[in-house]
């Protein structure tokens, strides 16, 4: 990872501080520039507790310092310090991000084809599980999709096996986060989120194959 400077003093940050807000354009637009740039190390601290998530420290940072810009350009000496306003600003900015990354994921999941049917039509995960059908024809259909995904689950592992169920709610019906599924299991989130993939990229390949 790069080396960040050293963190302004109390006495420097109050004078750049007093420059950004009271000084001319040009004054305001270079403090602006050294209180990012000093605050740079407190962002990388701050996207280290983001680790274990799917996404590079580079990437991390990068967003994290666009809270820290917010923080450094709405701040005020009427919001306590500028280190404490920036940590809350740059937490909010990766949350955002991975609540955004979460969203995309679930969505990509669901509606990802995995095959086709007979007819050469994609069929998608939420094709299979989807249980409010009222054709009977539709019915029949599911039926055959659901016995074919039941043949192909038998190729996974029971590892694969438990976090699809879960993550899906094909036992029960009620759909289990990444986050919760690793609770129960005793392991990560990102490790669950990596079981997922393969064990749907074998459904995938065993559509194809059927």
């Amino acid at each position: 990872m790069k080396t960040f400077q050293k963190p302004l003093t109390a006495e420097e940050e109050a004078r750049y501080i007093q420059m950004l807000q009271k000084g001319s354009s040009e004054k305001a637009r270079e403090a602006r520039e050294i209180l990012i740039e000093r605050n740079l190390r407190l962002v990388a601290h701050i996207a280290k507790k983001y680790q274990n998530v799917d996404e590079e420290m580079e990437d991390l940072i990068s967003i994290g310092t666009i809270g820290l810009i917010k923080a450094v350009s709405s701040f005020d000496s009427g919001k306590g310090k500028l280190s404490t306003y920036a940590s809350r600003c740059i937490d909010n900015e990766l949350l955002m991000l991975l609540r955004s990354k979460k969203k995309t994921s679930k969505e990509v999941s669901l509606y990802e084809p995995i095959g086709t049917d007979k007819e050469g039509n994609e069929i998608n995960l939420l094709d299979i599980i989807e249980s409010e059908q009222v054709d009977v024809i539709d019915r029949m259909e599911m039926a055959g999709n659901l016995k074919r995904l039941g043949k192909i689950l038998q190729h996974l592992e029971e590892r694969e096996k438990e976090i699809i169920f879960l993550r899906y709610g094909l036992a029960t019906g009620k759909e289990v986060t990444q986050r919760e599924i690793g609770e129960m299991l005793g392991i990560s989130r990102s490790y669950v989120s990596r079981i997922e993939k393969r064990a749907l990229n074998k459904l995938r390949k065993g559509f194809e194959k059927e």
